[in-house]
């Protein structure tokens, strides 16, 4: 049975076909009708002055997207700390926080926190008090993730990422598509970053920035091309191994995010033994039943390891499935070509008072 996150995918994009999908896709058509003009007269009392931009003591460099699901954020997020603490900056991510439980962190958080264990993370409904509180603890320059749609805060760049095998949410607003806005949001860009490049054919990718150049009324906009490319495997108790642990062993994978199946072709890619695959909604929190019936699963067909993602294994603290030995596969990004227009933006950014950044100089 197909979990829901993959199931309302084809729902959306035509795959499921029939009487009852049909039907179900006109009612969300309808529903998309409030939503759409929901977001389009937010939008507009933006773009008009009508509501107030508040303006962080520090730069504010946002990431986001024009899509629901995964698109790659979070390895971007980490470069992005990284490319710039090693220049003299002090980065902190923030964020809102979502699925977070009081007092806890949010999946992303959690999973920053292992791949950026020395850049804090404040995260907050109200983005402006995170990000001023984030400069309050020394930080000089905010990386807002997910933050395309949040316009309440000023930003200094928005860098906004396109999965290439789904560059647009399949042309519709949610609930119908996977748009959160109109694709005429991706005006407000400094810079594309197209995620998931080596999944499709060059002129697919041709065709993806010629349709991005046309939304951003066609003025002159860096343009970056990256793939996913796994580092190394990762357990619970902070132990890793090499990438060749894989080779020759029978996998089991299984994940809660925004677009699985890419997870599930990485492993096929590692490894000619997926044996199974289980996969979750985004930011499915597992329980005791979830635990039981993954090591029943694995088990089944044999497994030799069970794999995941980063950002499920901060909720399963354990090594193990049942004894069969649990890790994450750990995801960078690989950029193809050049990144000095990527550079550029990030050196223009504006020094904060009372600070000496290499990068801003």
């Amino acid at each position: 049975m197909l979990p829901d996150a993959e199931r309302f995918r084809r729902l959306v994009d035509g795959r499921l076909t029939g009487l009852l999908p049909t039907c179900a896709r006109a009612g969300l058509a309808l529903a998309a009708v409030p939503y759409g003009l929901a977001v389009t007269l937010r939008n507009a009392s933006f773009d008009h002055h009508l509501r107030t931009i508040a303006k962080a003591p520090i730069p504010v460099v946002a990431v986001g997207n024009l899509t629901l699901g995964g698109t790659g954020k979070t390895p971007l997020v980490a470069w992005l700390a990284r490319y710039l603490a090693e220049r003299g900056w002090r980065p902190a991510v923030v964020s809102r926080g979502y699925g977070a439980a009081r007092g806890h962190r949010s999946d992303e958080a959690a999973e920053l926190g292992l791949l950026l264990p020395d850049t804090p993370h404040h995260a907050d409904p109200r983005r402006i008090r995170a990000a001023r509180a984030a400069a309050t603890s020394g930080a000089t320059v905010v990386l807002l993730d997910d933050g395309l749609q949040h316009r309440q805060l000023a930003r200094d760049l928005n860098l906004v990422v396109i999965d290439a095998t789904d560059p647009f949410g399949s042309e519709r607003l949610f609930p119908r598509g996977l748009l959160r806005e109109p694709v005429t949001g991706l005006r407000r860009a400094d810079a594309v970053i197209l995620t998931r490049a080596d999944r499709v054919s060059a002129a697919t990718r041709q065709a993806i920035r010629e349709r991005a150049a046309r939304l951003c009324g066609d003025r002159p906009l860096p343009w970056l091309e990256t793939s996913h490319q796994p580092v190394q495997l990762r357990a619970d108790d902070g132990t890793t191994a090499p990438l060749s642990t894989l080779a020759n062993r029978r996998l089991f994978g299984f994940a809660g995010i925004g677009n699985p199946a890419a997870f599930q072709a990485t492993l096929s890619e590692r490894s000619r033994d997926l044996v199974g695959f289980r996969a979750f909604a985004d930011h499915h929190s597992y329980g005791q039943a979830d635990l039981r019936e993954l090591s029943r699963q694995a088990h089944a067909v044999n497994a030799e390891m069970a794999v995941t993602t980063l950002k499920d294994l901060v909720k399963l603290p354990q090594t193990d499935l049942g004894g069969i030995p649990l890790v994450a596969l750990e995801i960078g990004i690989a950029f193809h070509g050049e990144t000095a227009a990527l550079e550029t933006l990030l050196a223009g950014l504006r020094t904060p008072a009372g600070t000496d950044n290499e990068a801003g100089t």
